[in-house]
C-alpha cells in the first residue's frame, strides 16, 4: 500500500475511534489535508485514494497546484488556511474554494469584489484568536459577532464557519477549555446563521481531543504526508 494511502486510512480511523469514543457519527468530522510544500504526486495519490479536500498555506504555491491538478483533478476543493495579503487576493479569489483565515473586513471585501460571477460565492471561515495570543492571528472572541454580520452580507462571499489554530501547549484541559469555548462561540452563531457548518479546529497532534471539542473539520499534513519540507 502506498504509503500516503497507508497515513490516510489510519488518520480516518483515528477519527473514527474520536467520534466514538464522544458519541458523535464519523461522517459528520471532514478531514482536511493540508498539503503544503508536498508535490503534486502527493496530492494526486491523495486524490486517488478519495482525499478531496485541501489545504494551502502558500498562495502563489498553491495556485500552481491548482493549475497543474484542474484536469487531473477535478473534484478537489481548495482551503486557503495561511494567512492572506491584500496583494494576492485576487489570486484567491479567483483560484480557491475556501478562505478559512479572514480576520478583517478589508480583505473580506476584496475576495468578494474579486470573486468572479460565474463562481459559485467564495466559503468563508472567520478565524479566531482563541487563545489570545499576541503572535497570532486572528479576531478575538467578542469581534466575531461584528466581523460575521458585515461579512454575511457581501455577495461573493459564503459565511460557513469559524477556524482557530490552536495553542501550542501541553496542557490538554487548557486546550479544551479554548477549543469548548468556541465551540459554544459557533453554536451561538449558528442560531443566527443557518448555513454555518463548518467549526475547523484541530490537526495532527490534537484532533481526538477536537472533535471531543464539536471540531468538524479537522486540518492534518505531517500525519498523511509527513514532516514539512523545507
Amino acid at each position: 500500500m502506498n504509503t500516503i494511502v497507508q497515513h490516510l486510512t489510519e488518520v480516518h480511523d483515528r477519527i473514527a475511534a474520536a467520534a466514538g469514543a464522544c458519541g458523535r457519527r464519523e461522517h459528520d468530522i471532514q478531514l482536511l489535508a493540508v498539503s503544503k510544500t508536498k508535490p503534486v504526486a502527493d496530492i494526486e495519490a491523495a486524490y486517488a485514494a478519495g482525499q478531496r479536500q485541501f489545504g494551502e498555506n502558500y498562495v502563489q504555491e498553491a495556485v500552481d497546484k491548482i493549475m497543474a491538478l484542474k484536469t487531473r483533478c477535478p473534484e478537489i476543493s481548495w482551503h486557503l488556511i495561511g494567512p492572506l495579503q491584500s496583494n494576492k487576493s485576487r489570486l484567491v479569489a479567483e483560484h480557491f474554494d475556501w478562505v478559512q483565515t479572514v480576520d478583517r473586513l478589508k480583505i473580506a471585501q476584496r475576495l468578494s469584489d474579486q470573486r468572479p460571477v460565474h463562481m459559485r460565492p467564495l466559503n468563508i471561515c472567520l478565524q479566531v484568536n482563541v487563545s489570545g495570543e499576541a503572535s497570532k492571528s486572528g479576531l478575538a472572541p467578542d469581534e466575531v459577532e461584528s466581523l460575521a454580520e458585515q461579512v454575511s452580507a457581501l455577495p461573493g462571499l459564503c459565511l460557513r464557519g469559524l477556524m482557530t489554530i490552536p495553542e501550542d501547549t501541553g496542557d490538554e484541559q487548557r486546550l479544551g477549555t479554548q477549543l469548548l469555548e468556541l465551540k459554544q462561540l459557533f453554536d451561538r452563531m449558528a442560531e443566527k446563521y443557518p448555513q454555518l457548518d463548518t467549526l475547523s479546529m484541530g490537526m495532527s497532534n490534537d484532533l481526538e481531543l477536537a472533535v471531543a471539542c464539536g471540531s468538524t473539520l479537522v486540518r492534518v499534513g505531517t500525519a498523511i504526508f509527513g514532516s514539512r519540507n523545507p
